[in-house]
């Protein structure tokens, strides 16, 4: 976003496209440093809608029914559009949607996407060859369900005529980056400023907390062992290479799982696994014996039986219910 808009002048402005579940603190988090910068320059630059794909209020995931200016169809000359969507994604796909989100980036719009809302895009066939983001829950299934992507964890993603974006207040930092390029880091800064957000975090940096704030654990060599897991869901890693790959004997890993987790390192190790499974499960097509080889179980019913023992339930209930 280094030209003026799409007529030629300032403002620029944004059409932000809400659908059901949407998150609501991406949303605010990226309409809010428009306003800032508008504040901050004693002029407006940036002006923007929220829209809908028929014009009615929509429910965000917190519960809060929030009133839009118009239906997505009449978004007219927009310079950009940005779909915000939230928990059930997947479920809130909609080919008319689609066709509309297609028809706007056919009439020269930027098309991009705060939290889950590149399933959305991805499910326009929007995204396809492009670099792409979104919340790190949805960052497995959206590889496995669209193929075509190239999906990444960072914080933020612009390529070409399309960009996305994490949840949580990462939009923040999206918007940053565009209004420095629009009108310079300095008022970016000034923005960042007013925002409390003392340093915009660079497109490629983690989305996720640091293991030891994750986990609570300081200790170098565990925190080594769980990134490895964490590293190799559908390849596990024995227990006695874990070991080594921390510099730790096998004894010294059982006892340190015990007292900074409470649980033996397998026991661990099997539960981010089948944390990842009921993911899949839940949020793909993926057959039950494709889950469990994503997850690095030997067969299916070797599968299932492990879900049903930390679920409480099969793995179809689950996908049933989804």
């Amino acid at each position: 976003m280094t030209e003026p808009g799409r007529t030629g002048r300032w403002p620029r402005s944004f059409a932000f496209v809400l659908v059901k579940d949407f998150s609501m603190m991406p949303f605010t988090a990226a309409i809010e440093p428009l306003r800032a910068a508008n504040r901050m320059s004693g002029q407006t630059l940036y002006q923007w809608r929220t829209l809908s794909k028929d014009g009615a209020p929509v429910r965000a995931s917190n519960g809060a029914m929030v009133q839009v200016d118009g239906m997505l169809r009449l978004v007219g000359l927009a310079d950009a559009v940005v779909v915000c969507a939230g928990i059930n994604a997947y479920d809130h796909r909609d080919p008319d949607l689609a066709a509309q989100l297609r028809r706007a980036s056919r009439q020269g719009a930027l098309i991009g996407s705060v939290c889950s809302g590149s399933i959305v895009l991805a499910d326009a066939g929007l995204l396809d060859g492009r670099r792409c983001t979104g919340h790190w829950e949805d960052l497995e299934t959206l590889a496995e369900n669209y193929p075509a992507l190239d999906v990444t964890k960072s914080i933020y993603e612009i390529d070409g005529n399309r960009f996305t974006c994490s949840g949580g207040t990462a939009p923040l930092d999206l918007m940053l980056n565009f209004i420095a390029q629009d009108f310079g880091r300095d008022l970016a800064a000034q923005v960042a400023d007013q925002m409390l957000h003392h340093s915009a975090r660079a497109a490629a940096g983690p989305q996720r907390l640091a293991l030891s704030e994750r986990t609570g654990v300081r200790h170098p060599g565990l925190l080594d062992v769980i990134g490895a897991m964490e590293a190799n869901i559908e390849n596990p890693l024995p227990l006695p290479a874990l070991a080594a790959h921390a510099g730790l004997s096998l004894r010294q890993l059982e006892r340190h799982f015990a007292a900074h987790l409470g649980q033996r390192p397998a026991a661990y190790y099997r539960n981010l696994r089948l944390g990842r499974a009921r993911q899949l499960v839940q949020q793909t097509g993926l057959s039950m014996l494709e889950v469990a080889v994503a997850t690095g179980f030997s067969s299916a019913s070797h599968f299932a039986r492990e879900y049903r023992r930390a679920h409480g339930h099969a793995p179809s209930t689950d996908r049933t219910a989804a």
